[in-house]
């Protein structure tokens, strides 16, 4: 894995106070880099932040911040102001789930502001700066249904797709100054936001659930190295046939019928 030190001092991971997102600041930590913790829970983040610089001796600082707040991108630009940001992880997120005119308008436009318009924000406020000085590195948080249409999560699976083709995209764009770009795309994680799902039971959804903390480490190990991994052979080998074997009629039947199975009855669901 590369130095992840050359970057910067400072890594900023939004979302962090659980899950995927807690485990990237984890392992940055473990790696010597100090870290910026963002999340809404700030009982979490000051926990995790103690840990962390116990454990690693890294400086770690909790950014309490609802990242759907106007100004929000603003306020952590204050927040962090004079610091060495080297890494960015946009790994906030939500999604609802169930039949698209069943979930509220509201709760569908936050999914599209917290998981694609948060993304492009970060990417543009520290880009340039990454650019700027030929140094950097950002990594996006997609999803392995990113590569289909996909019924009873509509609105979430075309976002991820756009922060797919975005990040790609920004990977070409920026390697000609030295500053690297990677979209993660995990399949279903074991996290908190799985378990307390609201409108689908993922315990009805074949194969295990993946360890966040492998999600973390498998980006990690290809930042520098490619534009976009797949954590996991069974999600990288669905993700393959979705795009080159499955017509994508087939493929938005296939999974319609495998998210209709699992649905609760109960619209809308976070995470």
């Amino acid at each position: 894995m590369k130095d992840l030190r050359a970057y910067g001092d400072h890594a900023i991971v939004t979302g962090a106070s659980s899950g995927i997102g807690e485990q990237f600041a984890r392992q940055l930590a473990a790696a010597g880099v100090n870290v910026v913790l963002v999340a809404r829970r700030k009982d979490r983040l000051e926990a995790l932040a103690a840990e962390l610089s116990a454990a690693h001796g890294v400086e770690s600082r909790a950014v309490a911040l609802d990242l759907l707040a106007d100004g929000a991108i603003d306020e952590l630009s204050r927040q962090v102001d004079g610091l060495d940001i080297g890494i960015v992880v946009a790994n906030a997120g939500i999604y609802y789930a169930g039949p698209f005119v069943e979930n509220a308008l509201s709760d569908e436009l936050d999914v599209l502001a917290l998981d694609g318009a948060l993304p492009l924000q970060l990417a543009h406020r520290f880009g340039r700066e990454f650019v700027g000085r030929r140094r950097g590195a950002l990594v996006l948080v997609s999803s392995s249904i990113a590569a289909s249409p996909v019924p009873y999560e509509a609105n979430y699976a075309a976002v991820k797709a756009y922060v797919l083709s975005l990040g790609q995209a920004l990977h070409h764009e920026w390697r000609k100054d030295d500053v690297d770009v990677l979209v993660v795309s995990p399949g279903p994680t074991q996290t908190e936001g799985l378990d307390n799902a609201v409108g689908i039971d993922f315990s009805m959804l074949a194969g295990a659930k993946m360890d966040p903390a492998r999600v973390a480490r498998t980006a990690l190990r290809n930042l520098g190295r490619r534009a976009h991994v797949i954590p996991g052979l069974s999600n990288t080998l669905a993700d393959l046939a979705g795009r080159y074997l499955l017509p994508r009629s087939a493929s938005v039947r296939m999974y319609g019928r495998i998210i209709g199975r699992a649905l609760t009855g109960t619209a809308g669901g976070a995470a």
